[in-house]
């Protein structure tokens, strides 16, 4: 589930957007009346939509959108005639009055993107160093060298003992290359 922190000058404010929100089956972590507690809220956490008024007693929404780690999206919710009704593209808005169902529909619409933009990054490729790719490629060439592989034998076995052991194939590498090296010394 997404974390969502609730961030309104009025402790009220907060509460209700908060009540709204877990009756619609969101998960709130925090309700913060500024924007210091918003900023402190966020250390623990590595994603999640903030939902912010216009302002605080300690810094207005851009202070907290300068600070928001890489994963959090913000939505504001102010007149369009306090923020003149201009945002920066990473800031969406909703206009007050409030309307419950239009809260709703924007919070499930940035959570479907955040699970989306997560599986697109699952779905990379990892970027591996050179000296990674040369520990790779080192693996490989003692396998093929002393078992009669190809390199695309010597790859699948790698990436197999890796999946099967739960390590990456760089940690895999280096037990292949670690293990024949031991198996050397010893003859």
């Amino acid at each position: 589930m997404t974390n969502i922190v609730v961030a309104f000058s009025k402790q009220e404010d907060a509460r209700s957007i908060k009540n709204i929100l877990m009756r619609s089956g969101f998960q709130v972590v925090a309700v913060c009346t500024s924007g210091a507690q918003v900023l402190s809220s966020l250390e623990d956490l590595s994603e999640g939509i903030v939902i912010s008024g216009y302002r605080f007693e300690d810094m207005l929404y851009r202070g907290i959108r300068d600070y928001l780690p890489a994963g959090f999206e913000m939505l504001l919710v102010a007149s369009p005639n306090r923020f003149g009704g201009i945002l920066p593209r990473d800031v969406r808005s909703l206009p007050m009055p409030l309307k419950v169902h239009d809260l709703v529909a924007a919070v499930d619409d940035m959570c479907r993107n955040q699970i989306q933009r997560k599986r697109k990054q699952r779905q990379e490729p990892t970027k591996r160093s050179e000296k990674e790719t040369l520990m790779i490629q080192e693996a490989k060439e003692f396998l093929m060298k002393r078992n009669s592989m190809t390199e695309t034998e010597a790859h699948r076995y790698i990436q197999k003992c890796s999946m099967d052991n739960g390590t990456n194939m760089v940690e895999t590498a280096q037990m292949v290359i670690s293990l024949i090296n031991s198996r050397e010394e010893t003859r």
